[in-house]
């Protein structure tokens, strides 16, 4: 065998490798990847119930119900377009509350329901620790100081 024959095997054994390597990257990604919607992508693209989503937007006032169980929580998602129905049995974060912001982890169930399995509670950037209320940020000094 000549060696531009034995160059050529080289090559197309490098590239079915490289092929193979990336259907597998593909594969593994596929069962993973959780893709990010908006309600008014989910009203207008639809999702398929049980597939992993994220679901994000404002917690809409006045939809925040605790069941009698204690640890399950039913509200609406919006994004000013459209508007989810969502459950999540658990330990909400504290920061999670109506008018603010979440990411929700989880899928639709067949009645159209985002039922979440995971809460991430988004604050708007005036958040202020409760340690440093009445205290004021100064730009010139970098310093923070009290606002009184």
């Amino acid at each position: 065998m000549k060696a531009k024959h034995q160059r050529l095997i080289l090559a197309v054994a490098a590239l079915a490798a490289l092929i193979g390597a990336g259907l597998l990257a593909a594969s593994a990604l596929k069962d993973e990847a959780a893709y990010f919607y908006a309600p008014n992508d989910v009203k207008t693209k639809g999702v398929e119930p049980g597939k992993a989503i994220r679901l994000g937007g404002m917690v809409v006032k006045g939809s925040l119900k605790r069941a009698g169980d204690g640890v399950t929580v039913h509200f609406d998602v919006t994004d000013g377009k459209a508007t989810v129905p969502a459950n999540f049995k658990g330990i909400t974060p504290d920061l999670f509350r109506e008018g603010s912001g979440v990411v929700a982890e989880g899928a639709f169930d067949a009645a159209g329901t985002f039922q979440a399995t995971n809460l991430l509670a988004k604050h708007d950037e005036r958040y202020m620790p409760r340690e440093l209320e009445g205290m004021q940020y100064d730009e010139k000094s970098h310093k923070m100081k009290a606002d009184r």
